[in-house]
């Protein structure tokens, strides 16, 4: 069968396998046909050869997180032949630690935990694949066109449960959101804010293309100045940028009581000037919390799920603004400048 693979740490070793191995058994019990993968900053940075590891004995890692498939065969009665399902990414570590002992996964604390396409398991990019049932997540039919976005859409489900409960310290009735970065998850994030009835604005450099017109068809304000010149205070942050001008204006802007959750990762090696103790004061005296969230547990996966069936199916779709078939794999993992999400398609 054919999957996308990488050699991990080698740059532009990404290639298209034809004679790649059936997926094992010991894999799960679920057999998936692929229907398609989402591509995100990731997958760009493990062909670039920053990071990546393939699965133990093996030289190569296939590619592939944000999946979505449809189940060929599920001997364990968990989903039936012809269900839409997409596969939980990060898997818990053997040993374990108190919190993927929990299930907990993406709080793991000793850091031995693992990932499909990413870290030591195989990615979703190939023909076919296994799950094993409790990391199996159903989708609603209406999905189809655009399940492949479940991955990235647990990561915000994360962020706002946390958000909620970090809110729920005192009397907390936000109104105010900001999203910093209108990629997949700031556009992401925007939707599950509109969906908790927030006053939603996001601020992102383009001027063009079609992020600005995707924000407003959620009901949401768009915005291109810095964060200093926004003549609001947010109540809530969800920084999806990773760029450290943007987080450390946020952290200043946020309202009293405010919350902000860094998602976006910095890649570092830059310094900037910081006023540390006028930061420290203003967090202090305002109750202010800042906090980082990455990846998703179970939990999130189904929050994300019931999410997505609630949007717009069109605005969902306008989100994937390139859909590649398999062949011309080279093409999808070649960024474009209005690219928001792009899909590797392997079937129907």
């Amino acid at each position: 069968m054919r999957a996308v693979t990488v050699n991990p740490g080698v740059a532009d070793s990404l290639r298209l396998v034809e004679d790649h191995p059936e997926p094992l058994p010991e894999e799960g019990a679920i057999l998936v046909e692929a229907l398609a993968v989402g591509i995100c900053g990731t997958d760009h940075e493990i062909i670039a050869g920053e990071y990546g590891e393939a699965p133990p004995g093996a030289d190569r890692l296939v590619l592939g997180h944000e999946s979505l498939g449809r189940v060929l065969e599920d001997p364990s009665g968990t989903l039936q032949p012809g269900d839409l399902v997409a596969g939980i990414v990060r898997h818990p570590d053997p040993v374990p630690c108190p919190n993927c002992a929990v299930d907990e996964w993406d709080m793991c604390r000793n850091g031995q935990f693992t990932e499909h396409g990413i870290k030591a398991l195989p990615g979703f990019a190939r023909d076919r694949w296994r799950l094993q049932p409790r990391f199996a997540v159903g989708l609603d039919p209406s999905l189809a066109p655009v399940g492949m976005l479940l991955e990235p859409t647990s990561v915000v489900a994360k962020a706002w449960e946390h958000i909620e409960r970090i809110g729920a310290r005192a009397e907390w009735q936000p109104r105010t959101v900001l999203v910093t970065g209108a990629g997949p998850i700031g556009l992401l994030a925007a939707l599950l804010a509109t969906q908790r009835g927030l006053a939603v604005h996001v601020l992102d450099r383009n001027t063009t293309g079609p992020k600005p017109g995707l924000v407003r068809a959620l009901g949401a304000t768009y915005h291109t100045e810095s964060v200093c010149e926004l003549d609001f205070e947010p109540d809530v942050v969800l920084e999806c940028t990773g760029a450290p001008v943007v987080v450390l204006d946020v952290m200043y802007k946020i309202a009293p009581t405010g919350i902000v959750c860094l998602t976006g990762v910095s890649s570092g090696g830059r310094t900037i000037d910081l006023d540390a103790g006028a930061l420290n004061r203003s967090l202090v005296l305002e109750n202010n919390v800042v906090f980082g969230s990455v990846n998703a547990n179970r939990r999130h996966w189904d929050l994300a799920a019931a999410a997505l069936a609630r949007a717009d199916p069109s605005w969902l779709d306008a989100l994937i603004t390139r859909r590649v078939s398999v062949e011309a794999y080279a093409e999808a993992y070649t960024p474009e400048p209005d690219d928001i999400k792009v899909v590797l398609e392997f079937g129907s």
